[in-house]
């Protein structure tokens, strides 16, 4: 049977030892949510067209010829 050797791992060149990376803090992006939506006084008014089907809460897609909804499908073609 064969002998296996433990391989050991070599020390960083020039003999210091290797640094911790240090943590990276993430941006706080805000929620997208906030884009489809504008208070007017003590009024809120929604900034894109909701789905028929879905209800409230759930926006249409603008495309350049169509609003579509993300979640069931829905499609509307804009008028030329």
């Amino acid at each position: 049977m064969s002998e296996q050797k433990a391989v050991q791992a070599k020390p960083a060149e020039g003999g210091a030892p290797a640094k911790a990376a240090t943590p990276v803090k993430k941006k706080r992006v805000e929620s997208p949510v906030y884009k489809f939506y504008q208070v007017k006084g003590e009024k809120v008014e929604r900034l894109r067209k909701e789905c028929p089907r879905c209800g409230r809460g759930v926006f249409l897609g603008e495309h350049e010829d169509r609003l579509t909804c993300g979640k069931c499908g829905y499609t509307s073609f804009k008028k030329k």
